[in-house]
């Protein structure tokens, strides 16, 4: 997977690319992160990417120009590695909010160029060259970089190889709708709160029946909306019928 990022500021990823997993990752090949400026697609001395908006108000707004020019290097390079053309996404808080779908979505092609937006806002006539405008939550940060960086991680960890553990990529929140479980290691008590017996019972499928309890417990009260999103399986209803009855003979939240 390689991924294009555009920003005015890409030493941001400096030390990104270099630790932890995505680091790994790069190192092996497994993914590349190729950062790109808006500025060098500039003509004027001060490398100028922004201007004030037409019809006035408050705030720059970014040129079309240099990010178009940009995404177009990004495809030109791409086309000439034998890629295919990326896609291109538009961080910005007017996006579709993004989510594990939308990394498993973008997992499955082959490179993304990710726009950093900035200042008041993108020039409509770049932002209409998006094939789509995500955004990492309801709320205005800077810029689009950490936004970039969280997409990056997110679609990384879901390609083959790039987890040492390829399970973990399936078997924890949201990638079945569901929140995960609660996890325990050493010790086996802690001031004295106990690992629950059942995690040291030995007994696999007991194990199996309490951890998806509890995923779906946590599901219910922390984020029900999940429930409607992905309606649960005929298994997981009876579950829930069991917590609802549980929740109405003790009057108590069911975790």
């Amino acid at each position: 997977m390689h991924f294009y990022v555009v920003s005015v500021l890409p030493e941001i990823f400096d030390s990104f690319v270099r630790t932890g997993l995505v680091g790994k990752a790069v190192q092996s090949g497994r993914i590349e992160v190729e950062r790109m400026t808006p500025r060098d697609f500039t003509a004027d001395r001060h490398r100028t990417v922004d201007d004030t908006p037409y019809g006035g108000g408050s705030g720059m707004v970014m040129r079309p120009g240099p990010l178009v020019d940009a995404m177009e290097a990004a495809e030109a390079a791409e086309l000439a590695r034998g890629g295919a053309r990326p896609i291109r996404v538009l961080l910005d808080p007017q996006g579709e909010r993004f989510d594990q779908r939308i990394a498993r979505e973008l997992s499955a092609a082959t490179s993304l160029t990710l726009v950093c937006g900035r200042y008041e806002g993108v020039d409509e006539r770049a932002r209409i060259r998006m094939d789509r405008e995500l955004s990492i939550g309801d709320f205005v940060l800077m810029g689009g970089e950490v936004g970039a960086m969280a997409i990056i991680e997110a679609v990384s960890r879901l390609l083959p190889g790039v987890l040492g553990n390829p399970e973990s990529a399936t078997d924890e929140s949201h990638a079945a709708g569901r929140l995960e479980y609660p996890h325990y290691t050493r010790p086996a008590t802690f001031r004295d709160e106990s690992v629950p017996d059942v995690l040291v019972s030995g007994n696999h499928a007991h194990v199996a029946r309490w951890r998806q309890r509890q995923s779906l417990a946590r599901t219910r009260a922390r984020r029900p909306d999940l429930l409607t999103t992905f309606p649960p399986s005929r298994d997981e209803q009876k579950v829930l019928d069991e917590l609802d009855a549980a929740d109405a003979a003790t009057g108590k939240g069911s975790e």
